[in-house]
């Protein structure tokens, strides 16, 4: 096998293009062209750079008897490639996947309303039911729904498991991918900002059902009213995840954003999230068994935390730039 070939072998196996090449060997395209097409020999300097950036020997490279690559200390990473085809599924999946996750998330936040609601019937004058059937009830409710979103979770996840790597694994885009996603991203960048819009209005607005609830001097309708406030930021939310998943799976096609070479996402700070939702959720129902206090203000661990959640991230993020 000759040079020629050998380079052309050993750039496939890399995954780049001519122009990739060039770029890193600080060369034009015509000459990474005529090296492949036998119609020039890189010079010395070259070959020395060509041996280092595919790892291995210059004796390989020069020695046309050689057929098996020789390496040397490192092996030649291979990077896959986005096809056109595979970019424009990935983008429907994740599409689609807004739509879910938007969803399940909104039932995760709906779960503990009933709860509320029924522990808050109790404390009517009549009592039209008992507090051991509204607690029985409402946690029954709550797991339901809880179930029903880890499900749409789960399935959601399996869907898009193929494309994985993308957050894994080192990749390249073939020609015409950027330019398509890029087109796709500026269409969609109207509806990502009107549904940033309508989620913040109506995350901050979702207190007013709580100064509504002051007004009037009643214990259930107090509960009720904080079931509106977590209604209204739980479709506030949905509007965030719905624009965050499309617009992030378009970020992660094009490497930019969170997604680019010099900000990569940490997988650590999903683990950090879950884990602090967590906790939450296992601080809210310990107090709720616990605290006998029938006027039980264990509901404000919720808004506490979203409230110290972004707090929380920053940390995080800040100690790993550090690291």
């Amino acid at each position: 096998m000759i040079l020629a070939d050998k380079l052309v072998q050993l750039r496939k196996k890399s995954g780049m293009s001519q122009e990739d090449l060039a770029e890193k060997m600080n060369v034009s395209r015509q000459a990474v062209s005529k090296w492949e097409g036998a119609q020039s020999i890189p010079d010395l300097e070259k070959i020395l750079q060509l041996s280092e950036l595919y790892g291995v020997t210059t004796d390989y490279l020069l020695k046309d008897e050689m057929e098996l690559e020789e390496f040397v200390g490192k092996d030649v990473e291979t990077v896959r490639k986005i096809t056109l085809e595979q970019a424009n599924e990935f983008l429907e999946l994740r599409k689609t996947a807004s739509v879910r996750i938007a969803l399940a998330t909104f039932l995760c936040i709906l779960s503990v309303i009933p709860l509320f609601i029924l522990g808050g019937a109790t404390t009517l004058p009549n009592k039209p039911i008992s507090e051991n059937f509204a607690g029985g009830l409402g946690m029954i409710i709550m797991l339901i729904l809880a179930a029903i979103a880890v499900g749409i979770y789960v399935y959601t996840g399996s869907q898009s498991a193929k494309y994985e790597f993308l957050e894994k694994e080192p990749f390249e885009t073939e020609y015409g991918v950027s330019g398509m996603v890029k087109e796709r991203q500026k269409e969609f960048h109207n509806t990502y900002v009107k549904c940033n819009v309508v989620g913040t209005c109506l995350c901050v607005l979702s207190p007013v059902a709580l100064f509504a609830a002051a007004i009037k001097d009643n214990d259930f309708f107090s509960v009720i009213m904080l079931g509106v406030m977590m209604f209204m930021a739980g479709i506030g939310v949905m509007f965030f995840i719905y624009a965050g998943v499309r617009n992030a799976a378009m970020d992660k096609l094009l490497k930019i954003g969170d997604y680019s070479k010099k900000k990569k996402k940490s997988p650590l700070a999903s683990v950090v999230s879950t884990v602090y939702w967590l906790v939450a959720v296992a601080a809210y129902l310990l107090w709720l068994f616990l605290d006998k206090n029938k006027n039980s203000l264990s509901w404000v661990i919720f808004p506490v935390a979203g409230v110290l959640y972004p707090a929380v991230l920053g940390i995080f993020s800040y100690v790993e730039r550090k690291k």
